[in-house]
């Protein structure tokens, strides 16, 4: 739960329809309220008309990387708990997340258990 006593709003972000749509199966069971969005303007648009608790982002995205998308949602909502997802984990500079906030990192391809446990983890952040 989140802090207001609601399930945490996660926010999906993945230019691949079908990574969202996996995504999406894989925590369907899970305690979260899910929003998903194909383009990092769609995301900023969602970010700004709901109370996203949570982003999990793609980073090689067209037009911006998720890194930049996280680096704006952060400026607009500091509190949101920002993590990317992808499938090239060595070419993103720690420092670069770091300052940005990234909690975590998964790898694609994930591994259910995996990501559950990683936005588990993360969520204890909201309470």
């Amino acid at each position: 739960m989140s802090a207001g006593g609601r399930a945490p709003l996660l926010l999906l972000v993945d230019d691949e329809p079908r990574i969202l749509s996996a995504l999406r199966r894989s925590l369907r069971r899970e305690p979260y309220e899910i929003l998903a969005a194909e383009t990092w303007g769609d995301a900023l648009r969602l970010c700004d008309a709901h109370p996203i608790d949570l982003v999990l982002s793609d980073h090689k995205m067209p037009g911006m990387t998720g890194l930049q998308l996280l680096e704006r949602i952060a400026a607009r909502r500091p509190q949101v708990i920002r993590m990317l997802i992808t499938g090239w984990t060595e070419a993103i500079p720690e420092d670069a997340m770091r300052a940005v906030g990234v909690r975590a990192v998964v790898s694609k391809p994930w591994e259910d258990a995996a990501l559950k446990e990683t936005l588990r983890l993360a969520c204890k952040a909201l309470r």
